[in-house]
C-alpha cells in the first residue's frame, strides 16, 4: 500500500513525502516584499515534501489583496530569496504560485485607482476583494467594475507571465504554479458564463477559451523549462460568480491532453466543497488521470484517510493540505502519528505580524507546557 509519508519522485526532485502545503494568502507584506518572518513561516512547515507559496501576482495590475507579497520587482525577488535559502535548507522543495485575479479586485488594490482588467467587462457577482474600505482601513470590499483586456493586453499579460516566472527561477523557488483555479483570471477565459469576448480568446468556443491558459503555460515553459512548471485549476468550482456550464468536464479533459502532451511538473486541482461551492464529481477523477498522464495533486477539504485512499487507489500522486498547515507547524508529523491537530484562530489568518503566523506551537512544544 502507498503511503502519505513515502518519499515520491516528481520530475527531477525526490520528496520527502507526498504531502504538499496547500498555497494560502497570509497577508503580512504591506510593502509587499517577502521578509525574514515568510521565511520562518515557510520553513517551519518544511516536512512537507512540497511547499507551494500563497499566491504572488505576477503584476501591479494583478492584485486584489493587500499586503501581499509579488514577483514583479527586484526588491521582491531578493525577499523571496530568504525564503526559498530556509526551506532548501530545512530540506524541501518550494514552487510559488503565480497569481493574477482579474476581475476579484478594487480599485484601492489597482494602481492609480484603475478599473481592474479581465476577460470581461461584467462584474463579478456577490464576490468581495480585500482592498481599502471607505473610511481608507483594510477590509472586505465588494469588488469593482471591470474593463476587458484588449487582444494586446492579453498577450500582455501573458508575458507578465513569463517574467514572473524567471523571477522566481532568480529568487532561488524550484518552479511556479499558474493559478488557473477559484475563480481569478485564468478561469475568467476557461468559463464561458464569464467570457463573452468575439476574438481569438472568445469564450464560446473550446479552442477559444483555452487558448490564454495555453498560451501562459507555453510562454512559461519558453523561460524556464516543463519540468518548473505546473497549474491550478478548480473543475466545477463556483467561486467569484463561476457560473456552472454544459462544456465543464470537456474543457477540463481537453486541458488534461494538452498538459500530458507538455510534460508539466504537476496538475493541482483543487476541490471547492470545503469552501462551499459544488464537490469535484467523484467519478470526474478517474477521468481526468486517464487523460492526465503526469504528477497530479488534490487539495481540498484533505484528511490522511481520504489522501491515503486517493493516493493508493492511482487518483492523486500528492496530497495539499491549507488550513491545518496554519496551527500545525508539525502536520505532517502529527498526522504519521495520528496525533491531534489544533485549531487555527481564522480571526489572525490575514494581516498582523507574527502571532498567528510563526508562533502556532509543535505538539511536542504543547506537551511541554501542558
Amino acid at each position: 500500500m502507498k503511503t502519505l509519508f513515502e518519499p515520491f519522485m516528481m520530475g527531477g526532485h525526490m520528496l520527502r513525502n507526498r504531502i504538499a502545503m496547500a498555497p494560502m494568502t497570509r497577508a503580512r507584506n504591506p510593502d509587499g516584499v517577502p521578509n525574514a518572518l515568510n521565511a520562518l513561516y515557510y520553513s517551519q512547515r518544511a516536512a512537507a515534501g512540497l511547499l507551494i507559496t500563497e499566491g504572488t501576482p505576477i503584476s501591479d495590475t494583478a492584485e486584489g489583496f493587500l499586503s501581499i507579497p509579488g514577483l514583479y520587482r527586484a526588491d521582491q525577488v531578493a525577499g523571496w530569496r530568504k525564503v526559498t535559502d530556509a526551506v532548501h535548507d530545512a530540506g524541501s522543495v518550494i514552487f510559488t504560485q503565480l497569481w493574477h485575479v482579474g476581475r476579484v479586485s478594487h480599485v484601492s488594490n489597482q494602481p492609480g485607482g484603475v478599473a481592474p482588467v479581465s476577460s470581461t467587462a461584467r462584474i463579478a457577482r456577490n464576490s468581495q476583494a480585500w482592498g481599502l474600505t471607505e473610511n481608507g482601513t483594510p477590509g472586505a470590499v465588494d469588488v469593482s467594475k471591470p474593463r476587458a483586456l484588449s487582444t494586446d493586453e492579453v498577450r500582455g499579460v501573458i508575458a507578465d507571465f513569463a517574467q514572473a516566472a524567471a523571477n522566481a527561477v532568480a529568487a532561488g523557488f524550484d518552479g511556479v504554479e499558474l493559478h488557473g483555479a477559484n475563480g481569478y483570471l485564468i478561469e475568467q477565459f476557461l468559463n464561458p458564463t464569464v467570457n463573452d469576448r468575439t476574438d481569438a480568446y472568445r469564450g464560446d468556443t473550446l479552442e477559444g477559451r483555452t487558448r490564454f491558459v495555453l498560451e501562459a503555460i507555453d510562454a512559461v515553459i519558453a523561460r524556464i523549462g516543463a519540468e518548473k512548471t505546473a497549474i491550478r485549476l478548480s473543475p466545477y468550482g463556483g467561486l467569484f460568480d463561476m457560473q456552472p456550464y454544459p462544456e465543464i468536464e470537456d474543457t477540463y479533459l481537453f486541458l488534461a491532453d494538452a498538459f500530458s502532451k507538455r510534460g508539466l511538473a504537476y496538475v493541482h486541482l483543487m476541490d471547492q466543497k470545503s469552501r462551499g461551492s459544488v464537490a469535484i464529481p467523484p467519478d470526474f477523477f478517474g477521468r481526468f488521470r486517464a487523460r492526465y498522464n503526469g504528477v497530479l495533486i488534490l487539495a481540498g477539504g484533505m484528511t490522511r484517510d481520504r489522501a491515503e485512499r486517493l493516493i493508493d487507489e492511482g487518483l492523486i500522486d500528492i496530497a495539499a493540505f491549507g488550513e491545518p498547515f496554519i496551527a500545525n507547524p508539525d502536520l505532517v508529523e502529527r498526522l504519521e502519528n495520528n496525533w491531534p491537530l489544533a485549531p487555527a484562530d481564522r480571526a489572525l489568518h490575514y494581516g498582523g505580524g507574527a502571532h498567528g503566523y510563526t508562533d502556532y506551537p509543535t505538539h511536542s512544544e504543547e506537551s511541554i507546557v501542558a
